[in-house]
């Protein structure tokens, strides 16, 4: 039996991460052409893009967090909905996490305040291991 519950969560997150991509693009694009600066396939990365604001690229660093630690949320709520018993605990934790990743981004695309930020980081962490707890309880059971 598939607890398809997990799935509402890990479908929200993946829209938002959407949104986040098209806020990027929105963004990034139109910066880019007003700039005029050629588009050098020879420079690195950060050398080819160091020329945008500062609220335009942190649009972008968001859509690449949501790339990274969101993939062990992914990875959870799959284990989750495949064990044998749904756990109350860890689809309110998704629900958390999902929660403060948007709350993330927009502190992070919006006014980058790093230390609230951060915390946000830490805190939205903390669902991830009562998920992975939750899963491994019923694993090793």
């Amino acid at each position: 039996m598939i607890h398809t519950a997990y799935l509402l969560p890990v479908t929200v997150l993946i829209a938002w991460s959407l949104i986040m991509w098209l806020w990027m693009y929105v963004t990034r694009l139109p910066a880019i052409i007003k700039s005029g600066q050629p588009m050098d396939p020879m420079k690195p990365k950060s050398e080819l893009l160091s020329f945008l604001p500062a609220q335009v690229a942190w649009k972008a660093d968001n859509y690449n967090h949501l790339m990274e630690q969101p993939t062990i949320f992914y990875a959870a709520c799959f284990v989750l909905a495949l064990l044998p018993v749904a756990s109350s605990t860890a689809l309110n934790s998704a629900w958390v996490y999902v929660v403060l990743r948007v709350i993330h981004s927009l502190v992070q695309a919006l006014a980058n305040a790093i230390n609230l930020r951060f915390s946000l980081h830490v805190l939205g962490t903390l669902p991830l291991f009562v998920m992975v707890w939750a899963a491994a309880g019923q694993l090793l059971r």
